[in-house]
């Protein structure tokens, strides 16, 4: 398989903090990665690094083939698909849900003087439908439920066909119905044979779609364990990284956590 992220030995440090510290993590192209771990473990940092919006301190980063550093991070960014609350916010409240989507093409927030063709706009469509909110396509954003605009996001991100798809808590602020539905889409996107890798942040092993393949989990910058998520997502690995006695448990495809 073909890698699409390669990290080695990499570390971020801001004064005497250590957000991450000596990471080495390897995602190849089929890969459906879930990264967990409790608040300040590093998790949004290693997420900016993958989307190329930050350079580590020390390592190495390659991503779809190029190294970062000898390569225009601008021609990178348009092959990765990013949804994150620090996007959503940017996104025009007043914008029609099809300009959304279809802006992504020339990684613009808000329409302007971009052209647009019949395809693009069909992508756009077929995307929102695909995720079944179809018949939002000439809402305009701001009225839209928050588990709507999450999965309007999503087809966003996967309106240039990305070859890396980066989710940054995609189910934070949905109550119990509307995170199902976004489960259930991922977990849709996620057992399709042409969708891009997949790397989803979360605090919560109920948010882990049906479909992911790995697990990372993270504690202070470090790596507690990473591979096969049957293999490292376990009550010892989840209770290591969040520093608390849990039993994890499984139903079918889906995870549960407890304390002890």
């Amino acid at each position: 398989m073909t890698a699409v992220v390669e990290l080695a030995d990499v570390s971020v440090v801001r004064g005497d903090a250590r957000l991450l510290e000596s990471i080495d993590w390897v995602v190849d192209e089929k890969d459906r990665w879930v990264v967990i771990g409790p608040n300040g473990a590093g998790k949004t940092t290693l997420l900016q690094i993958v989307a190329a919006q930050l350079h580590p301190t020390t390592g190495m980063v390659g991503l779809l083939g190029e190294l970062i550093g000898a390569v225009d991070v601008f021609e990178l960014r348009p092959r990765i698909g990013l949804t994150s609350a620090a996007l959503a916010d940017r996104l025009p409240r007043d914008e029609m849900v099809s300009d959304v989507v279809v802006s992504a093409s020339y990684a613009v927030l808000g329409r302007w003087r971009e052209a647009y063709d019949t395809m693009d706009h069909d992508r756009a469509k077929a995307l929102l439908t695909e995720l079944g909110i179809g018949h939002l396509v000439d809402r305009t954003f701001g009225t839209l439920s928050e588990g709507e605009r999450k999965r309007v996001q999503i087809a966003r991100a996967l309106m240039t066909d990305p070859e890396l798809m980066l989710l940054d808590e995609p189910a934070a602020g949905l109550d119990l119905a509307g995170r199902e539905q976004l489960v259930g889409s991922l977990s849709d996107i996620a057992v399709t044979d042409n969708a891009p890798a997949i790397v989803l942040v979360t605090h919560h092993v109920e948010e882990i779609p049906p479909g992911f393949t790995h697990a990372l989990l993270l504690r202070q910058g470090r790596i507690v364990a990473a591979g096969p998520i049957e293999t490292a997502l376990t009550s010892a690995t989840i209770s290591e990284a969040f520093g608390l006695q849990l039993e994890l448990s499984r139903n079918g495809a889906r995870y549960t956590a407890r304390a002890v």
